[in-house]
């Protein structure tokens, strides 16, 4: 007897199939890479050097990325090691999920404080961020080496 197959069948056959070809070890790597090398482009542009914050990396936090509660010469700073050294935990997948945690952190005060209007691509941080939180770095991690969860 011949078996036919509907579209959907077809379709939902098809989909089965990518899911076990791009599965999370995969998402985890691409994700991490990512989302790291955006955050360690940004850290690039206020440092000279390995870790030497420029005066206009000053100047850009007294005048445009003001914060509340933070004074702008500890704000630069903080904001230049969290972007040149977390992105390297996530791209080695150490610490993975505390690490995405922190970028996430880091990208809701760039969205509430500094560039409200700039919501989409915060929000396609946060869910790249969000998947590494809830799902962690994957096989292919020092997580996965050391059993960090």
């Amino acid at each position: 007897m011949q078996q036919t197959f509907s579209l959907r069948d077809r379709w939902n056959a098809l989909a089965d199939r990518v899911s076990g070809w791009i599965g999370h070890d995969l998402l985890a790597v691409v994700s991490r890479v990512s989302i790291a090398a955006i955050f360690f482009q940004s850290g690039r542009t206020k440092v000279e050097g390995f870790l030497t914050l420029t005066e206009s990396t000053y100047e850009l936090f007294r005048t445009e990325y003001k914060l509340p509660l933070v004074p702008p010469e500890v704000a630069a700073h903080m904001s230049a090691y969290v972007e040149t050294f977390v992105p390297m935990l996530l791209v080695m997948g150490l610490f993975t999920r505390a690490s995405a945690l922190l970028l996430l952190g880091m990208t809701t005060i760039i969205e509430v404080f500094v560039y409200p209007d700039a919501w989409p691509t915060h929000l396609s941080w946060a869910a790249i961020l969000l998947y590494l939180i809830a799902r962690g770095g994957g096989r292919l991690s020092l997580d996965r080496v050391f059993r960090i969860h």
